[in-house]
């Protein structure tokens, strides 16, 4: 016999229906748990995870009308197809448990080979809604994928205050020159896994990729409660990891890595740029263009973090920083208050 291939929640007030109905869902080779009503059947969804529901209408404290509504008002379960079963009679119950969000309805008794398609055709649904959630997931960050799940997706923007940080690899070009781009690829996938770690750990969102260049988001599309010092904090780590990793490259006679960081905070439009076809999230403003020409000006300056004024007055006095005074940075009409990091 083969492996049970899902688990599948019953949730019945009859105690004999439940019997039954884990019965005939185990013949069907998948893995059967049971409620005797929907507050219980609403604590197992909220604390394991199931693939499938198997819902009663009537029943005691909490019926199936309202589980369906709890359901759809959780972003974290509404998607989790479930399979009406019951007595009742009327066209109208049908179509409420359909409004509400139910996959299918099952008249009781219900028919096993009804039942078999039905469970099997829901489960496929729900595989590739689990698909097409995962790719979104891989190809946007987490936070652009629950953001396109609650607010759905829209071109257009909407004014917020965020930290914005650039990173690029110096003297990338000259590296790519020098080796085979097998070896480039490879450096590349490290440097983004050990810059990926930092921003994650402190809450950043890796917003493009632009070969060796990162742009990193600290208050969007999500709220994040200290953008300036979660960002700083991971400019300083992703500086540690880039060490670290210099090690290894040294005891294989490799050149180390340098890398530099550009920080600027205050306001940008956020949201979905493109077409209809095909978009991406984005942020515009001048506090994403400061933040980039922070990033070049690392070069000239010779540090490895530099931040706006309005950074450097959210830090607070527990991070340091050392003044670089009013800086003519290219394309902008005023000079601009930086300062720099130290690592």
């Amino acid at each position: 016999m083969s492996a049970p291939t899902a688990r599948l929640l019953i949730v019945d007030d009859n105690k004999v229906n439940r019997l039954l109905m884990s019965r005939n869902v185990e013949m069907l080779g998948h893995r059967p748990a049971v409620a005797e009503n929907g507050r219980v059947a609403l604590e197992m969804l909220r604390r394991d995870s199931f693939d499938l529901l198997l819902l009663d209408i009537e029943m005691p404290e909490m019926d199936g009308f309202q589980v369906l509504e709890q359901l759809k008002a959780d972003p974290s379960l509404r998607d989790l197809p479930v399979i009406v079963t019951s007595s009742l009679e009327g066209m109208d119950s049908v179509v409420r448990c359909i409004e509400l969000g139910a996959e299918d309805y099952l008249p009781k008794p219900v028919n096993a080979v009804l039942l078999k398609a039905r469970i099997g055709a829901s489960l496929e649904k729900k595989r590739l809604r689990d698909i097409q959630r995962e790719i979104v997931r891989r190809f946007a960050t987490t936070e652009v994928a629950l953001d396109l799940e609650r607010s759905g997706f829209a071109l257009g923007g909407k004014r917020v205050h965020a930290t914005v940080l650039f990173s690029d690899i110096r003297g990338f070009t000259s590296m790519c020159e020098s080796q085979p781009p097998e070896e480039t690829i490879e450096v590349l996938n490290t440097y983004y896994a050990l810059m990926f770690d930092a921003i994650g750990s402190t809450g950043g969102v890796v917003n493009q990729i632009i070969g060796d260049g990162l742009m990193v988001l600290f208050g969007a599309p999500l709220p994040l409660a200290d953008g300036p010092s979660a960002a700083v904090s991971a400019a300083i780590e992703m500086h540690a990891l880039i060490a670290q990793y210099n090690l290894e490259r040294a005891a294989a006679q490799k050149a180390p890595l340098k890398i530099g960081v550009g920080i600027a905070t205050g306001d940008v439009v956020a949201g979905y740029t493109g077409t209809q076809q095909r978009a991406t999230y984005t942020c515009i403003g001048d506090t994403v263009n400061l933040a980039a020409r922070l990033e070049t000006y690392t070069k000239e300056a010779g540090r490895g973090i530099l931040i706006d004024g309005a950074t450097q007055r959210a830090l607070g006095a527990g991070t340091p920083t050392e003044a670089l005074g009013g800086v003519q940075l290219k394309g902008k009409a005023a000079a601009v208050e930086v300062f720099a990091v130290p690592v």
